[in-house]
């Protein structure tokens, strides 16, 4: 099948992407046994592992079960097989908790409140597929997951709001600590979970002090759902909510599986509840529509839910609207923090943000000058090839006085994510592509005062926050907007030969079978590359 993650977590042959193919390093589980059962473990022409004893019995070895925690807790590769992340989070997970909706009450312990959470970007690869507007979509995709039996649908842009203003009041801090935390700047962006999982892989505990703590949109959407939603609006306990997000790129499947995403409390045997259960993409989505038959285009619309601060608030009787954000179109994250920077650090306000093309349209910076000197120097990095040259500046203390970069691990940006769906005509580029949905996104209506006023509303009725413009790493009333990040350790050495082993480092491994032999030959391939 075709790959769609991003660039920085990416193990096939594409452009911007890192080669060549790579399997799992945990593919067969052994088990102990006793010394009399010496044999031999063959592998056939099919892929298959059969024990062969010295009785001349045999068996068909299974494969582990590797879950997406071990794909996370493992340096073995980038990711993980994609098999194993799009299996365990994907449409028929959905599927399967409508169809036992449908044979019980909600009464039963069985029983889902199913909740779908909407990228906008997600929304646009829908919209440029069909052939609508980004506003008459959103209804009609509602429209069709409400028929199939899923009981709420919002868009995200409320918990992209938080993690906006998380972001801002994160970077406020590390400014304020910057002379004596040599590791407060620059900040680096944490919406990505390609870029996150590729520095924890790759480059461990020198760039994550650097990566900003605020959790992405997707993850406070999770807990708002789980959190606020659940208790004070359903009335459900958490592991009575299901929750989907509709997202952009396969990464996202690997952000919702980690750790520190579970609820510890309410342990279901499996690591927790997790905020997110499942992620599906633009493509996965498309993908149900063409089974079920349907052409979204005439599918009777519905408003999206309004996510509601307190039972006794007005529920809006407006037309719902899909809102963009001034910036970047994969969540305006440096054009929000250089904005507020600009304003609560040096008094100035900016009604928008000029950036400057430098190797390419995916690394462009900005600078607000004071006194003929760079008081805020920010940037933005997007694609694999951007983000090792960034990471080289930093290892070099070449950083050239940034203080923040938006990082992306997809050129273009999250419009170009890995799973957003592509024309049918190969004579449009990828790029070209998430050129038109980029504008799109720039032509959407903005997020407006009245917006404002109903995130902070919510943030004072879930968090009791007073000052909802500031919400601190450091206040245990906001630290459930904030996450922690993991250095994962190397694998240390493979090989055939103990006596001259093969260091992993940054190398791919290719892996040659041989059954004639009976054995793997593992060798080190090129070292982990981006292709212009």
């Amino acid at each position: 099948m075709a790959s769609y993650f991003s660039g920085a977590l990416q193990i096939t042959d594409l452009d911007d992407f890192i080669a060549p193919s790579q399997e799992c390093v945990k593919p067969i589980e052994i088990k102990k046994a006793d010394k009399a059962s010496d044999g031999l473990i063959r592998i056939q022409k099919d892929g298959s592992y059969v024990e062969e004893k010295k009785d001349g019995s045999k068996r068909v070895l299974q494969r582990a079960q590797i879950t997406l925690n071990d794909c996370l807790a493992c340096s073995g590769c980038i990711t993980s097989a994609e098999h194993i992340l799009i299996t365990q989070q994907s449409s028929a997970e959905l599927l399967k908790v409508l169809a036992e909706n449908e044979s019980c009450s909600d009464q039963d312990p069985a029983w889902k409140l199913v909740v779908v959470s909407l990228s906008l970007q997600s929304i646009l690869s829908l919209a440029q597929k069909y052939a609508l507007e980004a506003q008459e979509c959103a209804k009609k995709i509602c429209g069709y997951l409400k028929k199939k039996g899923v009981h709420r649908i919002y868009d995200i842009s409320t918990a992209s709001e938080i993690s906006l203003r998380a972001s801002t009041s994160e970077f406020i801090e590390r400014w304020k600590k910057r002379d004596e935390d040599p590791f407060a700047l620059p900040m680096l962006s944490s919406a990505c979970p390609g870029w996150v999982c590729y520095a924890e892989k790759t480059h461990g505990n020198f760039i994550l002090p650097y990566i900003a703590r605020a959790k992405s949109p997707q993850q406070i959407m999770g807990s708002i759902v789980k959190g606020h939603l659940a208790r004070n609006i359903f009335c459900k306990k958490t592991n009575q909510i299901f929750h989907v997000t509709v997202m952009p790129c396969f990464d996202k499947k690997l952000e919702a599986s980690r750790p520190d995403f579970a609820s510890p409390i309410q342990d279901d045997g499996n690591g927790g509840i997790r905020d997110v259960d499942c992620v599906l993409t633009s493509i996965e989505i498309q993908d149900m529509i063409l089974k079920d038959g349907v052409d979204l285009t005439l599918v009777d619309p519905e408003n999206l839910d309004e996510i509601i601060p307190c039972p006794d608030a007005p529920i809006p009787d407006h037309d719902y609207t899909v809102l963009g954000r001034m910036g970047s179109s994969s969540g305006g994250f440096l054009h929000r923090v250089f904005l507020r920077a600009a304003k609560t650090l040096f008094d100035t306000e900016l009604d928008t943000v000029e950036l400057k093309q430098i190797r390419n349209q995916d690394f462009q910076e900005t600078i607000l000058e004071k006194n003929d000197q760079a008081a805020l120097h920010f940037a933005l990095a997007y694609g694999f090839n951007n983000i090792q040259n960034m990471i080289q500046k930093l290892k070099r203390k070449k950083a050239v006085g940034w203080q923040y970069v938006e990082v992306m691990a997809c050129p273009s940006g999250c419009v170009n994510g890995g799973a957003q769906i592509r024309p049918d005509n190969d004579e449009v580029k990828p790029r070209e592509l998430a050129s038109t949905l980029s504008q799109k996104y720039a032509e959407l209506p903005k997020w407006d005062d009245v917006q404002d006023a109903l995130v902070d509303d919510l943030l004072k009725a879930w968090l009791d926050v007073r000052h909802p413009g500031d919400l601190s790493k450091s206040n245990p009333k906001t630290a459930c907007l904030f996450t922690e990040y993991h250095a994962v350790p190397k694998m240390g050495k493979i090989g055939l030969n103990p006596s001259n082993p093969v260091t992993r480092g940054d190398l791919v491994r290719i892996v040659e079978r041989r059954p004639d032999l009976g054995f793997v030959v593992k060798r080190p391939a090129e070292r982990l590359r981006g292709s212009a």
